[in-house]
């Protein structure tokens, strides 16, 4: 089959690979229909994320339809449609059993990899290094699905594709971080970034009942999309007449957001503060591996008692945090990769319901075979583009 490999930092190709087969009883074979570049595949494609291996099959936001089940899977049968959550899970683990999914005990064959780095292993990830689990992605034809008993999700007839394919991921990660922030009626809430999942964090906030949301963002396609699908105040941090800082203070009276979403991540970019250039030249010379100028801000921007949180992902250990702001101020944190699986059903009935319409971030539909040049273009912000699907 064709699937789209990582042969190293800026390095992508469409190879000819072997078919996946079922290896465990648990399993599920999926003919690919529809898979997206996520953002977070850039930490992948620019180098940051470390136990990755040349041929490794990216993607982790993909669906499509059952083409061969293990003996163990009754839950589906051949030709369903299935979204596949990105994180794995058991459903009998300790954290499964409190919905923790992406916590899961079983499901990274390679935990003790994560536990060196972490203290503890998360849940398996598809296409995200050996780290994770070193589980083949969806960027590609067909793929295996571990645990097809508890991760894919029927999908509805009637439901094209384009609809429901972020439930794979962004959609359940923008609601999730907006859940988290534990907004109260009335909330100001402040996103920094509006890739796809901050525009999923912002459709989420007003799920939630704020009474105002502010995006964050450089970039005039996404502070466009905020504006006129998320209904959202920009600030534009490369044009603010001060700072962000000073702007949020003054549209809240001094007061700050109440919660701050921080959906940016390990790549920030700063506005030439010297933590932020530090940054960049660690990340450069491979001293450091991540850039956090969003998480500063927004814990020095919350107001106080205020929560922040974290859907942005982080890969190792971050530089100069304002941890007395942080304690000073009474805040709290909250993050996580997505417990995908608690938010699937409730999440397709808002799309079924025709309460959102997850379709509207898409800008470049492409076939497989342009995923490098997708990637390049998504990376460096051409030609409009915010959200990349491909079809094998």
């Amino acid at each position: 089959m064709k699937a789209l490999c990582w042969h190293g930092k800026n390095d992508v190709r469409v190879d000819t690979v072997p078919d996946p087969k079922i290896q465990d009883a648990r399993d599920a074979v999926i003919k690919v229909t529809a898979t997206a570049i996520c953002g977070s595949d850039l930490h992948l494609y620019d180098g940051y994320m470390p136990t990755m291996k040349s041929g490794d099959i990216l993607g982790h936001e993909f669906m499509g339809e059952v083409v061969e089940l293990g003996s163990a899977v009754t839950n589906l049968k051949k030709g369903d449609r299935v979204v596949v959550p990105f994180t794995m899970a058991c459903g009998s683990c300790f954290f499964c059993r409190k919905t923790l999914f992406s916590c899961c005990d079983n499901s990274n064959p390679n935990h003790e990899l994560a536990e060196e780095a972490m203290g503890h292993s998360p849940s398996g990830l598809f296409g995200y290094s050996h780290m994770l689990g070193g589980f083949p992605g969806g960027q590609a034809e067909y793929v295996r699905v571990p645990f097809a008993d508890v991760g894919p999700y029927k999908v509805p007839a009637g439901l094209p594709d384009e609809k429901v394919l972020f439930l794979t991921d962004i959609f359940p990660t923008g609601y999730m971080a907006a859940e988290q922030a534990d907004i109260e009626p009335g909330d100001t809430v402040a996103v920094w970034g509006c890739r796809p999942v901050g525009q999923f964090a912002i459709k989420s906030a007003w799920m939630f009942g704020a009474g105002r949301v502010i995006a964050i963002d450089t970039v005039p396609e996404r502070l466009k999309l905020a504006q006129t699908h998320g209904k959202a105040e920009t600030i534009d941090f490369m044009h603010v007449e001060s700072s962000v800082y000073d702007r949020l203070q003054e549209m809240t009276k001094g007061r700050g957001p109440d919660r701050c979403i921080d959906a940016v991540g390990a790549e920030a970019h700063g506005t030439g503060s010297i933590p932020a250039v530090l940054d960049k030249v660690k990340a450069t010379v491979g001293l450091g591996t991540d850039r956090p100028s969003s998480l500063r801000q927004a814990i020095m921007c919350c107001r106080k008692g205020g929560t922040v949180s974290v859907p942005g992902v982080y890969v190792g250990f971050l530089d100069k945090m304002p941890m007395g702001a942080f304690v000073n101020k009474a805040l709290t944190m909250k993050t996580g990769q997505t417990h995908v699986h608690r938010y699937l059903k409730p999440l397709m009935e808002k799309i079924e319901k025709g309460e959102i319409d997850p379709s509207f971030l898409i800008t470049h539909r492409l076939p497989l075979a342009d995923a490098p040049a997708a990637y390049k273009a998504f990376r460096d912000k051409q030609d409009g583009c915010i959200k990349v699907v491909l079809r094998p």
